[in-house]
């Protein structure tokens, strides 16, 4: 349990028809920490944030947040958050600082105050000098710069954030996230993350797991890893299945398959990745030795992959 709560789910659950986005979840995000929701497309993640963010009304469940209660202060609420969409919610043709300008009217912020505050962010994001530039002429890690500097404008206690880095290449991801820690270390933001990137996971402070509307598993990135013991052989083949059978013959150990990628986990691999290589090198295009990676632990928690691929 947090010992700050920020946020607080309890048996929150959501259909659309008959199809249960989300089943009795509960949990609990601290004060001032980037928490993160992972789970593949359609396991739920979008529709708790849309609720979280008053897109989608609370059929059944209770959900407070940052003192208010979603239900009855929803309008409240929505004055003290600030959120990101997976797709960018700028207008392109105008230029950043007109849409910061605009972003600002709608919170009741204007003159010396607002320009004050726009100069603050577009400093902090690094954009200061494409101010005056159209959204149209920006890459996708400068618009997502833009993007947090528009949703901070009024100073939220609680940032909403879905696919933050959707669309983004390597290097503006990782500005993204020193952003983003920044913030939560300079003005003890509390941060919401959904994704299905394990970087992103991995980057958080604390997890939950979201598979077929439920929470499987929670904890930090560490703590949820450190659930499966040992060591972890991952072997990628043309062939998976027929090499899966053949380890199966040669070597009494469990092969797990999802996809072209076969898993064998047990407390030491140094041996058996020897005889392995040994007896079917050839037959993979590649061999890794590691220890378990939260995908490791989305495949036990759930028996299939992120991607969705069966076990």
């Amino acid at each position: 349990m947090a010992p700050n709560p920020a946020i607080t789910v309890e048996d929150l659950s959501h259909h659309y028809g008959e199809r249960a986005a989300l089943d009795r979840v509960s949990c609990q995000i601290e004060a001032g920490s980037i928490t993160g929701f992972l789970g593949p497309n359609g396991g739920g993640k979008t529709t708790l944030f849309s609720i979280l963010s008053t897109l989608l009304p609370i059929q059944d469940g209770q959900v407070a947040a940052i003192g208010f209660d979603l239900r009855r202060q929803a309008g409240a609420y929505r004055q003290q958050i600030g959120v990101t969409f997976q797709t960018p919610a700028l207008d392109r043709r105008l230029t950043v600082h007109e849409n910061l300008i605009h972003q600002g009217h709608l919170y009741g912020l204007s003159g010396r105050s607002l320009s004050e505050r726009i100069a603050e962010l577009l400093t902090r994001f690094h954009v200061a000098n494409r101010a005056d530039d159209l959204v149209e002429t920006l890459s996708g890690g400068l618009k997502r710069r833009v993007e947090l500097a528009k949703c901070l404008l009024h100073d939220p206690q609680l940032l909403l954030l879905d696919e933050p880095s959707n669309g983004l290449d390597p290097g503006a991801r990782h500005d993204l996230w020193q952003c983003l820690e920044e913030l939560r270390g300079d003005r003890g933001t509390t941060i919401v993350v959904a994704t299905h990137l394990m970087e992103e996971a991995e980057r958080c402070d604390a997890l939950s797991l979201l598979d077929a509307g439920q929470i499987v598993a929670s904890g930090s990135p560490s703590e949820l890893r450190g659930s499966i013991p040992g060591e972890t052989i991952s072997i990628v083949s043309d062939q998976p299945e027929e090499l899966r059978r053949r380890i199966i013959e040669a070597v009494p150990v469990e092969v797990r398959r999802t996809g072209e990628l076969l898993r064998i986990q047990q407390a030491d691999c140094q041996g058996l990745l020897h005889d392995l290589v040994s007896r079917f090198s050839g037959e993979f295009k590649t061999i890794s030795l590691g220890k378990a990676t939260l995908e490791d632990v989305f495949l036990a928690r759930t028996g299939h992959r992120l991607a969705g691929e069966e076990s």
